[in-house]
């Protein structure tokens, strides 16, 4: 017999103000960053063509964006833009081998979202070093 006054447990929709309480499994996150990441590129695509169009119209353009770029604000937008491609493409991966139906169980799935994590961080912290001088 139930007892009276417990509630029972709830399964559905998560809303936002349930979510106080709710532990995003890694593999969520990194789908989360991929949507993000995906998002940043394309939103900031129009922009990105633009610069790539100034810069091959002559030299004296090329020279002042070249300029531009050794700014450290725009060193940090410029390894956004890395980070975001880096993990929009290593999380592509993941997600194309989940198509062919590898890696789908639960623990598979924590270890691949640790690699995509691990292999995008990485990658871009090469960036990171590369465009601050470090080599």
């Amino acid at each position: 017999m139930p007892e009276v006054g417990k509630r029972k447990p709830q399964f559905g929709v998560m809303r936002l103000i349930d979510a106080t309480g709710y532990r995003l499994p890694l593999a969520g996150f990194v789908s989360i960053l991929h949507r993000a990441s995906g998002m940043l590129m394309f939103i900031l695509l129009p922009f990105v063509l633009y610069l790539l169009e100034k810069s091959l119209t002559s030299e004296d353009t090329f020279s002042a964006l070249k300029s531009l770029a050794s700014l450290w604000f725009i060193k940090l937008v410029i390894l956004a833009l890395s980070w975001a491609y880096l993990h929009h493409f290593c999380a592509g991966i993941r997600h194309l081998l989940m198509d062919f139906h590898i890696g789908l169980d639960k623990d598979s799935g924590r270890k691949s979202a640790v690699g995509v994590l691990a292999v995008s961080l990485t990658l871009a912290a090469l960036v990171a070093l590369k465009l601050f001088g470090v080599f």
